[in-house]
């Protein structure tokens, strides 16, 4: 709860700056032609980043290494008269390799995500909405150096949440839906990962011996109450940043222990093809259950994300 907490402070002092961002442009805002014009916007911006190590009689050690990570992130939105859709592709996949040439592959980024939200225009910034949210990965996840076992994989975990509410939108910069009444889906499409119950799925019932009396469940239905914020600004010349943020909480099970996903991406422009880019994301959900390093105990822990990289980059 501590770490929740904590999490919670950090993205209020975040959602402050961002909001006094928005009003400091606020007049500019609700003069741009794009917020008003009917039609479509598109956009988005795709990088490749790469890079090597190679060592041979190096006298101060090390490890050969290769790493490559591309991320695609777009969005595509409607305006006509009083209703608004959007929609949003965010794709993650990144491997390293260390060692000499049989070492594995490691996965350092794996994430699929679309995001979808109609709206009725209610009064000037704020419209009915429903919204719908789908997560999952591409190939298998290993605890490595134990790369014999999967703990993750496609579908495993996935997860789709249908939610009707408000969307506050008062530019195209930002958003906030707000959905007392949420519907979402856990998908654990791997025998193994459901027997054991990851992810937050009814486990296996075992006999004394080990075996399996009833398979785990693949599924699991959860209704709570959902809130996403998201944000794409200019922070400077060459300089954006997309940031978006989830809270949702059960109410059939613990509903104080709400589950947080943040999510940020800047990039750097350097010229036409070259830049850099900075992910960043946070994650806590009490139903992943995660080793800790040190003390080797289990449970639900703060999971941390951040990728850089300077590659090829196309903004369209």
């Amino acid at each position: 709860m501590m770490k929740q907490k904590y999490l919670l402070l950090i993205f209020l002092l975040f959602s402050l700056i961002a909001k006094a961002q928005v009003t400091e442009k606020e007049d500019a805002l609700k003069t741009r032609p794009s917020d008003t014009i009917d039609g479509w916007k598109k956009g988005g911006t795709f990088a490749f980043t790469l890079s090597q190590v190679a060592l041979k009689n190096w006298a101060a050690g090390g490890l050969n290494s290769l790493a490559f990570n591309g991320i695609i992130n777009t969005f595509a939105s409607l305006k006509h008269k009083n209703s608004r859709w959007g929609n949003s592709l965010d794709i993650g996949y990144g491997l390293i390799h260390q060692g000499n040439k049989h070492a594995p592959y490691q996965k350092s980024d794996d994430r699929i995500e679309i995001n979808s939200i109609y709206g009725r225009k209610a009064s000037k910034c704020w419209y009915y909405a429903t919204l719908l949210n789908f997560k999952t990965q591409f190939a298998p996840g290993y605890n490595y150096p134990n790369d014999s076992v999967i703990i993750s994989n496609f579908l495993a975990p996935a997860y789709l949440i249908g939610a009707i509410g408000m969307d506050f939108k008062p530019s195209s910069k930002f958003g906030c839906f707000i959905a007392p009444a949420t519907g979402k889906i856990i998908i654990v499409n791997n025998t193994a990962l459901a027997n054991a119950g990851d992810f937050g799925v009814t486990p296996a019932v075992l006999d004394t011996a080990g075996n399996v009396i009833t398979p785990g469940k693949k599924t699991k239905l959860e209704f709570g109450g959902y809130v996403r914020v998201s944000l794409r600004i200019d922070l400077m010349k060459n300089i954006n940043l997309t940031s978006k943020a989830d809270f949702f909480s059960n109410y059939l099970k613990n509903p104080q222990n709400i589950v947080i996903n943040w999510e940020n991406l800047v990039s750097m422009k350097i010229n036409k093809y070259i830049s850099a880019t900075l992910a960043l994301q946070m994650i806590y959900d009490d139903q992943v259950m995660i080793k800790d390093d040190n003390d080797g105990r289990i449970g639900p822990r703060t999971q941390f994300k951040e990728l850089f990289g300077v590659g090829f980059s196309y903004n369209i």
